[in-house]
Parts: structure tokens; C-alpha cells; sequence
């Protein structure tokens, strides 16, 4: 049987920008009744006093499980080295059998220079290279053979450390990326390894991106 506190829970649960922000008591409930009193009466097929929706509203965002962003945010404090690179092509190849071949041959060409910032991802279908521009030639020359889908020029990386619990903690990446989105900064890619994160953005963004990262550790 449905309940007024269940059909509202399973409101605020499809909004996720709504349920950060109620969990965090930014939220007038009076007036987030009065707008999300139509959706819960038709779900109950009922009318419903908004004085019954606001008190399902206070026990949700009281709910300890419901506000485990208690526990993203401490995990958040301890951030890590924030590492920015700028300069950067982003360029997305079709798969195929000989690409292996020649992302090896530019990793030989990438060793004898350390100041170059490289990083690879690769999907079912597609494979991504993330590389300093100075390298764009050496690119081109060795993937000439290959389809290139999309090259991406004036990027900016920016690297995150995050501590060893964020494998323990669900949510770290959302909240980030939730609060990125917020300031409507544009994802180019995103990669990352266990305890390290990769974000690539406009050259235009990258300072709001980095002040938006940096401030999650005092939050």
C-alpha cells in the first residue's frame, strides 16, 4: 500500500539535484509541498494537506541514510593533490585490429619526452587519446590510417587525488560531478583509476572547474 511518505521519498529519489539540496536544509519544505503536491496526489489518487506532504519531507531529510552525504563530504575534506594541464588535444578512433599497433609506437615516441601529458581510455567500440599538443603531428602521422571521429583542440585536464575510502563511500563521483554541473561546466571525458580522477575541459572552464573542485575540501 502506498503511503504519503513513500510515494514522496520516491519523488525526491528521481530528482537528484532536489535530494542533495534537501539533505543539506537549503529547502523551504512549505514551499516545495505546494510544488510537488499534484505528482503525489495523483500518485495516491487522493487529495493531500500540504501540513502532510512538509512532515513526510522533514523525516526524509532527517533520514540518517537519506543524508549519507554526511559521509561523501568527509571523504571530500581529505582531497589530495589537484594537478591542472593545459595545452591539450583530445582525439576518439574507431577500434580496430592494428590501433593497439600504433598507440604502442606513440607511447616509444611519448618516452623520450617526460614533459608530455598523455592518457587513453578505450570503449567497446572506440578508443580516446588525451595528449599534449606539441604532439598533435606525431599523432596524425601515426593514426593516419585510422577513423578519426572527433578532435577536440584548447583543452585543460585537471587531475584529482581523492583518498583510499572513496572505493567505500557511494556517491563521491555524483556529488562531484553534481556540483560541476551546477556551475555548467562542460565534461569533455572523464577518466580515472582507483584513487585518481580525470576530468578534461574547455580551456575557458578550467579555472571555474579547478575553484569548484577545490572547494568541495571545505564544504
Amino acid at each position: 500500500m502506498k503511503t504519503i511518505s513513500s510515494v514522496v521519498e520516491e519523488y525526491i529519489k528521481k530528482k537528484p539535484f532536489l535530494q542533495s539540496a534537501l539533505a543539506q536544509g537549503i529547502i523551504n519544505l512549505t514551499s516545495l509541498s505546494r510544488i510537488v503536491k499534484p505528482e503525489i496526489e495523483h500518485e495516491l489518487g487522493k487529495d493531500i494537506r500540504n501540513g502532510a506532504i512538509v512532515m513526510a519531507l522533514k523525516r526524509l531529510s532527517d533520514d540518517l541514510e537519506f543524508r549519507a552525504t554526511h559521509k561523501i563530504l568527509k571523504v571530500l575534506k581529505n582531497i589530495g593533490e589537484i594537478t591542472v594541464r593545459s595545452s591539450l588535444t583530445d582525439y576518439t578512433f574507431l577500434a580496430s585490429d592494428k590501433i593497439l599497433v600504433h598507440q604502442a609506437k606513440l607511447l616509444e615516441e611519448i618516452n623520450n619526452n617526460q614533459d608530455v601529458f598523455y592518457t587513453s581510455s578505450r570503449g567497446v567500440n572506440e578508443i580516446n587519446i588525451v595528449i599534449s599538443n606539441v604532439m598533435d603531428k606525431t599523432v596524425e602521422r601515426l593514426f593516419v590510417d585510422e577513423k578519426c571521429t572527433q578532435k577536440a583542440e584548447e583543452l585543460s585536464s585537471i587531475t584529482v587525488k581523492l583518498p583510499a575510502e572513496n572505493v567505500s563511500v557511494p556517491g563521491i563521483y555524483y556529488f562531484i560531478f553534481q556540483r560541476l554541473a551546477w556551475e555548467g561546466i562542460v565534461l569533455y571525458e572523464v577518466i580515472s583509476t582507483t584513487n585518481e580522477f580525470t576530468i578534461l575541459v574547455n580551456d575557458e572552464q578550467v579555472d571555474m572547474a579547478f575553484k569548484t573542485i577545490k572547494d568541495l575540501k571545505s564544504l
